[in-house]
């Protein structure tokens, strides 16, 4: 079964950067396209990244411009650059496959907070 390891959160200043990584374990990760989602109180969790096997990118309106996506199939790992973040990015991230998203990992918290 695959599982999802979430790292590189933290508390941020307005404006500052973060690189999250994300460890997939399992056999999959080089057959499925990956995502980074983010969940704030509350609230639903929402898509903000993917990248497809063959490496092309989407992201959500809100992080257009600021947040890069990337992926290092040899590692099994999927990244998000953060950078020129807000206080309104502050919430819970998590990765996982783009579609039928398999069972998550506990995140990593991201606070951008002066």
């Amino acid at each position: 079964q695959v599982q999802f390891v979430e790292s590189g959160g933290g508390l941020v200043q307005p404006g500052g950067s973060l690189r999250l990584s994300c460890a997939a374990s399992g056999s999959i990760f080089n057959t499925r396209a990956m995502a980074w989602y983010r969940q704030d109180p509350g609230k639903q969790r929402k898509l903000l990244a993917t990248i497809s096997t063959a490496g092309m990118t989407n992201y959500a309106d809100s992080v257009k411009g600021r947040f890069t996506i990337s992926r290092d199939n040899a590692k099994n790992t999927v990244y998000l650059q953060m950078n020129t973040l807000k206080p309104e990015d502050t919430a819970v991230y998590y990765c996982n496959v783009q579609t039928n998203p398999l069972p998550w990992g506990q995140g990593t918290q991201v606070t951008v907070s002066s």
